[in-house]
């Protein structure tokens, strides 16, 4: 890598020069840390300053919409919201929402009548004067008494851990920065948490002893390739710590009795490349000794499930428990006195499996939408046959569910509560299949409003990911219904990257074949609009971190077929990152992308990477979006990006760039503030599609 006075950098790589215009706006973590800003700083601050008054000078006439569009979306919020309680160690747990307030209170009470309820958390308290905030883990002692929580104030991913006195209120005064937020209990005065290593990788685990300075803590783990990363949990049983380090495509795990938190953890299966497993603990019952199921891919693609006994866990040791069947990924497992919820997803669906482990017997449990996501939610009693679980659709607001797995019957526990006079019989989902580019099919699933049009007349928003075998899930949202109110078709094109079809889905969308992940969307585009569900004149796409690489490589690929996109957080200068072994998540993400240190996965790689195949053409009108503290894609690939398709813009159409100075990856904290990222948005998209202001009535 060459530098040059004007700021720009030549990589060189296997035989191959790429001249970066832009390589200056980058910045060291010292200097991003920095008390006092160098000059480099400065410069490159006042440059984000810059692009945002840029940007907002652009959008000025938007101004009336997107304060109008905030408001639409919070008028739909029930402000006064309380979740439903959960039953755990002898008192019930939940949160609740107070009226104009950004953030929840934690609280519980005792399992006996006329108890009283006790504020645990007030995050609104935690946050006062910050810009932002986020709360990490939140683990109550076995005894009790004690809370360990983690915070992060700046939007790095980098949590400070504390411990509150549960009987006074107040913290203890212990205060171990840098982690990753997680953290575990081993008896009340052991508590385990992970630090992260310069590369901000979740690198460590070690053991703190209530009383004593965070400086006497022992290490007891260690990972050591950089490929990996670690966390600790405790079992569901109570019964074991566990400690889980995971690659892209690699596991092991370490296994240690809560009873012994003082000693030593034991390895539980060695890694070995490919293979990936979870565990799950089962206490002895009916007459069965202890064992352990293990959720594993071990000639098994889409994964099945072993046992083994509490004491012997090599992988020699395992029997079948529930066999691989091709094409359902058996994705969690839930463990219950009587009961095994098996969490699967097949033909881009989730399903829930309940089988009777007295008897073999076997259920699931029926959802009639034709697209949605059920999931199993928050069951700390593994004793009980009441399984408490999530369902969704594009048109059913989320509801939290009960359902007796002896009765088979199902209750309805809560269900969010839409103000506004919203009714889901006014809005149409569906599901359906576009061909790709190679024969593949590929589901889109999709919603509008009933007496929207579907005659090649609407305005038609597509959003993809498609990477990390992370699945678009048809979700409902109350913010998207003001642009489904203003005559919008949404679309969620569950491309290849994704697992919605299996692991083989995934497969055929990393690495070597990350193509098919943008072909598959522009695929999926086509179809939408031979099919008459878009006007091929406000045709937008969207996508965030992975998926606004989606965006901008589609965006090259071809710039004539879209009118306007939105790339939030967008991973765009791909080679360049991922040559970079000092930056977070390069050296555990080559099993995604590929290695570029190798000539052949750098110039695959090179074929797609968005910032380096920018070209001479009329691109459509488009917002991005970063972060300064963005810990995941770092805020100067998307403002390189912005710069250098500006160089080469050859339409009329905008390229704008906003940056909040403030939070991370995952935008603004607190509840009202994220839907001031989301008008934005979407004041850019109504813009663009020539829309009223007004929506529906």
């Amino acid at each position: 890598m060459d530098g040059m006075d004007d700021g720009s950098y030549e990589h060189i790589a296997h035989g191959v020069a790429r001249r970066d215009p832009y390589h200056w706006m980058r910045l060291s973590e010292a200097q991003r840390n920095a008390i006092e800003p160098d000059a480099h700083t400065r410069r490159v601050l006042s440059h984000l300053r810059a692009e945002n008054a840029h940007t907002e000078r652009v959008l000025d006439h938007l101004t009336g919409l997107r304060k109008q569009l905030y408001r639409e979306m919070r008028s739909r919020i029930k402000e006064d919201d309380q979740s439903v309680p959960y039953r755990e160690n002898g008192y019930w747990y939940s949160y609740r929402f107070e009226e104009g307030k950004e953030y929840p209170i934690h609280e519980r009470k005792r399992d006996t009548p006329g108890s009283a309820i006790e504020v645990l958390l007030n995050e609104n308290i935690l946050a006062e004067g910050l810009e932002h905030f986020d709360l990490g883990s939140y683990e109550v002692s076995p005894c009790n008494g004690l809370l360990a929580y983690s915070v992060d104030t700046l939007g790095r991913r980098l949590y400070e851990l504390r411990v509150r006195d549960l009987n006074t209120g107040d913290d203890l005064g212990l205060s171990i920065s840098e982690t990753s937020g997680a953290c575990a209990w081993g008896d009340p005065g052991t508590l385990f948490y992970v630090k992260k290593d310069e590369t901000l990788r979740d690198a460590r685990i070690y053991r703190h002893v209530l009383g004593r300075a965070p400086e006497e803590d022992e290490l007891v783990f260690e990972e050591r390739d950089p490929a990996f990363s670690c966390d600790i949990q405790r079992s569901r049983s109570e019964a074991y710590l566990i400690v889980r380090s995971t690659s892209t495509l690699s596991t092991e795990s370490w296994v240690l009795p809560v009873s012994e938190p003082r000693g030593e953890f034991r390895l539980f299966a060695a890694r070995r490349p490919g293979h990936e497993y979870e565990i799950f603990h089962r206490p002895a019952v009916h007459g069965q000794r202890a064992k352990w199921y293990v959720l594993t891919n071990w000639e098994a693609k889409d994964f099945r499930l072993m046992e083994c006994p509490e004491e012997r866990t090599g992988r020699e040791e395992w029997t079948e428990r529930i066999p691989h069947r091709p094409g359902v990924l058996l994705e969690d497992v839930d463990s219950f006195k009587d009961h095994l919820v098996l969490s699967e997803r097949r033909d881009g669906l989730t399903h829930l499996r309940i089988i009777d482990e007295r008897t073999g017997a076997e259920h699931e449990i029926y959802f009639e939408d034709t697209a949605y996501v059920t999931y199993t939610g928050t069951n700390p009693e593994w004793a009980s046959s009441l399984l408490r679980y999530g369902y969704t659709s594009l048109t059913r607001p989320h509801r939290v569910m009960q359902h007796d797995m002896e009765a088979r019957t199902d209750l309805v526990l809560k269900e969010q509560e839409v103000l506004g006079g919203f009714r889901s019989e006014d809005h149409v989902c569906e599901r359906i299949w576009a061909v790709a580019k190679d024969g593949v099919r590929v589901p889109i699933s999709l919603v509008r409003r009933r007496d929207t049009p579907v005659n090649g007349t609407a305005p038609l928003l597509l959003y993809g990911y498609g990477a990390y075998g992370h699945s678009m899930e048809p979700a409902f949202s109350t913010a998207r219904l003001s642009l489904l109110d203003r005559g919008f078709t949404f679309a969620l094109a569950h491309v290849r990257g994704g697992e919605e079809l299996g692991r083989d889905w995934y497969d055929q969308g990393r690495t070597v074949n990350k193509m098919n992940s943008f072909t598959d969307l522009i695929a999926c585009a086509e179809h939408l609009l031979a099919g008459g569900h878009g006007d091929p004149a406000r045709l937008c796409c969207m996508g965030g971190s992975a998926g606004g690489l989606l965006v901008g490589a589609v965006l090259n690929m071809r710039p004539e077929l879209w009118r306007a996109a939105v790339a939030e957080v967008p991973f765009v200068d791909v080679v360049t990152t991922m040559l970079d072994q000092s930056l977070p998540l390069t050296t555990g993400e080559f099993d995604e992308w590929g290695d570029p240190r190798t000539k052949e996965d750098h110039d695959r790689m090179l074929e797609y990477s968005p910032y380096d195949n920018v070209r001479d053409a009329a691109y459509p009108a488009l917002l991005v979006t970063t972060a300064l503290h963005d810990s995941q894609v770092q805020f100067w690939e998307p403002a390189k990006w912005v710069a250098r398709l500006r160089d080469h813009q050859q339409g009329p159409a905008p390229i704008l760039l906003w940056t909040d100075l403030d939070a991370g990856h995952g935008g603004a904290s607190g509840r009202f503030e994220r839907l001031k990222e989301v008008a934005l948005n979407y004041a850019f998209l109504i813009w663009q599609c020539g829309l009223e202001p007004d929506p529906k009535p």
